[in-house]
């Protein structure tokens, strides 16, 4: 989370302020960037960005860039974070200082080489070296046409010897062998040459990577590796994989105070997921908790009540039974927990607790399209026609009138009112189960008739319509953090919003609530799920609703025999019935793909068209490939195009990464992933950090079990309706974790001892 910057350095001009955007960036990879915060060298970002992380990398980082008044960025400084500090920065608000920004400190990739000392019958050694090939390298203004270059460095030594430019791969194949002599010393006197005779301290081999570039600037450096001689002292024989270190030009960088400080929030979690059937047992536990006597002695509800945050919980737990389809049934069985214990109708489901993160999460992840409909056009005019509609007399600026900006505000928050209360015919299956539900729930427990509408009103006004409109950019409905002005327009009518929500006499709020929890019924005539699917698989196809827009590269699908197989700009468009492409967005679709047509998703290996970031949509007749802008963004199609066609009849269980090329595929056939592991084992990494709450939740069964009477007050913060079914469970959720605990530290111990120095 790239949060605000200060103390940047001023403009050289009369001007001193600066526009400034910060970029994240996986290595040397642009995978997100902020808004530009004009007129300041102390800009507030405030803007979250999370993902998956599809590849391996060394830096995490963060670049500041300054854009002038024609249009051209230029970099101010960077915070670069190594992969394995991460975890030092997890979850804290940290100030950096900004380092400098050189092409000789921009670099990643590895090289790999072969060293050998071999010996002549003159009074000379050989040293040979053997650059093998490259991962990884940047790609570079668009493009990576790499070089090295050999030296062996010495107190008189300073050649150089190349190897061919390979086109277009940020991966290449050297296998090139280049040979340096090494004069045997006089003093030389034993039968087999040793290299330590020549000083071997002062001698080194130095490759350097080099992008071959057609500028007028010359090439661009990528990094370098220098390898000591001493280390064929031994073998004569040194094979090993290198990083790529900045070049070492013995040049002063500038003092780190005068390009300011960065305010950072990383949060990063690392999985290692085991085969599927390890987690069975845990999984499994996990799974019966809809069906457990009382819910409080499940698994699940254990886990929120062991987590020092509901939402820690909550996430894992809701994408585990949105995946197997047991989503309803849990959230109903917590949620009538929930309102059994509430004594105050007033104070249903607006506390903190798991059922109300639980739903709040599945509301984020099922109800994106819903949002989308209901919300983005009036969102995208609001932050577009920048309408003041400050009412506060203080705040008022000079300029404005206060009544103008009253009726702004009324028209804003009638229109959204109204999209709202009309939007009920929308709203996805699963969110409709669950407003259900609570309506029931609510409706049993209080005499109250408006409870059962407070208790839908709640989640649907306060939790999921308001956040939305407060913070359009966390739930996709703008690109970026609006700017002040704008931001306060949406947080007044996010206010309005809330208070109207809360009304429980209101009679749109209650339409809106009756029209949702009798949708399910509307639905079957409206056809807007085919109701006769089974429950897992309504709660996936309602998982992968989301729309996605984006510019991407497609290559021509050969629809025509004799036609170019190029590579062309498009505006891609995802809904949860078809796969369209237009020439730009809001032109008429030159090709449209139904999702039932759509077989499989995946990845394209980069050999296929030397080519990053690219996947294929695989159809009946032929395979559309299509090239993403960054890795992350690869990544985020091929999920939801997976989700939203794994219902898919005629589906493939295997596919090729390869392109189908000249009548075959460039690949071997490999199955398809799942996720519901990863999820089961970030549950168990939070049962193993909180294995003391554990321990201390079992003392508190005996406790509650053996004395009748006042709760001692260290157990006071758990729910426990029944010690002893609570206590059986939590053994076996003990057992489970310990399992895994073992298998986590057999798996470190095999790879360390197998793991050696130098390898990839």
């Amino acid at each position: 989370v790239p949060c605000e910057a200060k103390n940047i350095p001023p403009y050289p001009g009369p001007n001193k302020m600066r526009d400034c955007y910060c970029t994240v960036n996986l290595d040397q990879e642009e995978v997100f960037r902020t808004k530009i915060v004009e007129k300041s060298l102390c800009p507030f970002y405030g803007e979250d960005f999370y993902c998956e992380i599809p590849r391996s990398f060394r830096h995490l980082s963060f670049y500041i860039f300054d854009r002038d008044v024609f249009r051209r960025d230029s970099s101010i400084g960077k915070v670069a974070v190594k992969k394995e500090n991460l975890q030092k920065y997890h979850g804290k608000d940290t100030w950096f200082q900004l380092q400098p920004v050189s092409a000789d400190s921009e670099v990643q990739g590895k090289v790999h080489v072969e060293l050998r000392l071999s010996e002549v019958i003159t009074d000379n050694g050989i040293v040979c070296i053997n650059v093998l090939e490259c991962q990884g390298l940047p790609i570079v203004n668009g493009q990576c046409d790499p070089y090295a270059a050999v030296s062996l460095l010495g107190p008189t030594r300073s050649e150089a010897k190349k190897t061919k430019v390979k086109r277009k791969t940020n991966n290449p194949q050297f296998d090139e062998v280049f040979y340096f002599e090494v004069t045997r010393p006089p003093s030389y006197t034993r039968r087999h040459f040793d290299v330590e005779e020549e000083d071997v301290d002062k001698m080194a081999l130095r490759v350097d990577l080099w992008n071959a570039s057609n500028l007028k600037f010359g090439d661009e450096f990528l990094g370098e590796v220098r390898i000591p001689l001493k280390v064929l002292a031994h073998s004569g024989l040194h094979d090993a994989w290198y990083f790529l270190q900045p070049r070492d030009n013995g040049s002063k960088s500038e003092k780190l105070d005068d390009l300011g400080s960065l305010r950072l929030n990383i949060v990063y979690t690392e999985d290692h997921v085991f085969p599927s059937e390890s987690y069975s047992p845990l999984r499994d536990l996990l799974l019966r908790s809809a069906r457990m006597e009382p819910v409080s002695a499940s698994a699940a509800h254990i886990l929120g009540e062991v987590c020092r945050e509901k939402q820690e919980a909550a996430i894992p737990l809701v994408r585990l039974f949105l995946h197997y389809g047991e989503i309803v049934p849990f959230l109903s069985a917590i949620a009538q927990a929930e309102v059994n214990r509430t004594q105050d109708p007033n104070t249903i489901f607006r506390g903190n607790s798991l059922t109300s993160k639980c739903i709040d999460e599945t509301m984020k992840l099922a109800g994106m399209h819903y949002l989308q409909v209901t919300l983005k056009p009036i969102i995208d005019e609001i932050c577009a026609d920048h309408k003041p509609c400050e009412i506060d007399p203080v705040k008022l600026k000079e300029s404005e009138n206060l009544e103008t900006n009253r009726e702004n505000l009324r028209q804003y928050v009638d229109r959204i009112f109204t999209v709202i209360t009309k939007s009920g015919v929308s709203c996805p299956t699963v969110m409709c189960d669950i407003f259900s539900s609570l309506r029931e729930s609510a409706a049993k427990r209080f005499q109250d008739p408006d409870v059962r509408y407070t208790a839908v009103s709640s989640f649907i006004f306060l939790r999921f319509f308001a956040p939305a409109i407060l913070s359009p950019n966390l739930f996709q409905l703008r690109p970026h953090h609006p700017d002040p002005s704008t931001s306060r327009t949406l947080t007044l009518i996010s206010k309005t919003i809330q208070t109207l929500g809360s009304l429980s006499k209101s009679k749109s709020v209650s339409h809106l609530a009756s029209q949702l929890v009798q949708l399910v019924l509307v639905e079957k005539t409206k056809g807007i799920v085919q109701v006769s699917r089974s429950q897992k698989t309504r709660s996936e196809v309602t998982l992968a609703s989301l729309v996605l827009t984006r510019f991407m590269i497609k290559r021509a699908q050969g629809r025509n025999r004799f036609g170019m197989k190029n590579f062309k700009k498009r505006w891609f468009r995802l809904t949860n019935h078809e796969f369209t492409y237009h020439k730009s967005k809001g032109e008429n679709a030159l090709c449209s793909i139904p999702i039932e047509n759509i077989l499989a998703v995946e990845r394209l290996e980069e050999e296929s068209f030397k080519m990053k970031n690219m996947f294929q949509v695989i159809q009946p007749e032929r395979a559309l490939y299509i090239q993403a802008n960054n890795c992350v963004e690869a990544r985020d199609w091929i999920d939801i195009l997976t989700k939203v066609s794994q219902c898919n009849r005629k589906r493939l269980s295997t596919y090729h990464p390869s392109a189908y090329l000249n009548g075959h595929w460039l690949c071997f056939s490999l199955d398809l992933d799942v996720d519901g592991d990863r999820e089961t084992e970030r549950i168990f990494s939070l049962f193993s950090t909180y294995m003391a709450k554990l321990v201390k939740m079992q003392e508190a069964c005996g406790s509650k079990s053996v004395y009748d009477g006042p709760e001692q007050e260290e157990y006071s913060s758990f729910i426990i309706d029944d010690p002893q079914e609570t206590y059986k469970t939590l053994k076996q959720i003990v057992s489970a974790v310990q399992t895994l605990e073992q298998e986590h530290a057999q798996y470190k111990r095999d790879k360390f001892r197998k793991t050696k120095y130098g390898s990839q």
